[in-house]
């Protein structure tokens, strides 16, 4: 099955730019003007809308709140500390900056047993790598299309192609890699903001990928899948247009979840392509996220498979 229809999400308690996390994302925008209980009291507002919205839409969401201290600003996206994958495995990464790496906490993998029923088969924990500084965060850093087993990554400094194939032997999935890069020619963080699986579609944004050998590959290994495949340009993926994802709820009905920034940027004819899928769209207004913390909707979000 290719699409969760629930997840885990971290209400943030001290949101905000982050300076350890700058360097390597240029998503992330320092801007003025706004005190930082100001610029957390509107991320959590966004984060509590977001979270309505997905029940009312019948996804289950687990909600756990971030811990006041220490500070963690970018604990709103726990995809990239923490994955539940199918047969519930779930996976412990290793993170570039170490602010970040106190987002792992035990207490809610606990709190998810205790709380909500559900208990991991297996825990399997790489953060050991970060000792040998190879980095991998998660479903930022790798894309999985588990229908076919297989599973992508843009190395980055977040994202090490050694420990990228250690996750592909682990999970026994079929490993593609490439290289990306903006249109400034810098190094994109996480390959989740220029591919997206659905069960039936693929948004990618294949002018990331200088390399014409690498944009060949990817391209059979997605022609491959039998899926649709929606090309968004340079502009559109900096509006997080290739930062969206698929859930299931629990009826069963397939909805895609993006923000409204990235719906906007998307043109009618691409939006008509995802909507001829059957496939419900689901945007949501997360400004202040995308803004400062460089993320958007897709890396607020920690699928759970069973």
């Amino acid at each position: 099955m290719q699409s969760a229809n629930k997840v885990l999400m971290v209400r943030p308690a001290a949101f905000g730019f982050n300076p350890q996390t700058a360097e390597s994302n240029k998503f992330q925008k320092q801007v003025g003007g706004l005190k930082p209980e100001q610029i957390q009291a509107k991320a959590a507002a966004e984060f509590d809308n977001l979270v309505e919205v997905l029940i009312e839409n019948g996804v289950e969401v687990f909600a756990e709140n971030d811990t006041p201290l220490p500070l963690k600003p970018d604990a709103v996206f726990p995809n990239n500390w923490v994955g539940f994958h199918h047969g519930k495995r779930v996976f412990l990464y290793p993170m570039l900056a170490e602010n970040r790496r106190l987002e792992r906490r035990e207490d809610i993998i606990r709190n998810l047993e205790l709380v909500y029923g559900y208990v991991p088969n297996e825990l399997t924990d790489f953060t050991y790598l970060e000792k040998e500084k190879m980095y991998l965060e998660g479903t930022g850093s790798v894309v999985f299309d588990h229908d076919n087993q297989t599973a992508y990554c843009g190395i980055s400094p977040r994202s090490n192609a050694k420990a990228f194939q250690l996750l592909c032997t682990s999970l026994r999935y079929q490993g593609v890699e490439f290289d990306i890069y903006d249109g400034a020619g810098f190094p994109i963080y996480h390959t989740n903001v220029m591919l997206s699986i659905g069960s039936d579609w693929v948004i990618v944004c294949f002018d990331a990928i200088p390399d014409k050998a690498q944009r060949g590959n990817l391209l059979q290994s997605l022609i491959w899948t039998g899926k649709d495949i929606i090309k968004i340009s340079l502009e559109q993926m900096e509006k997080f247009c290739g930062n969206v994802l698929q859930l299931t709820n629990k009826e069963g009905d397939k909805l895609i979840l993006m923000s409204d920034t990235a719906y906007n940027a998307f043109n009618s004819s691409q939006l008509q392509a995802i909507k001829s899928i059957g496939t419900k769209i689901i945007h949501v207004p997360i400004p202040t996220i995308e803004e400062h913390g460089g993320g958007s909707i897709r890396c607020m979000i920690a699928e759970m498979f069973d």
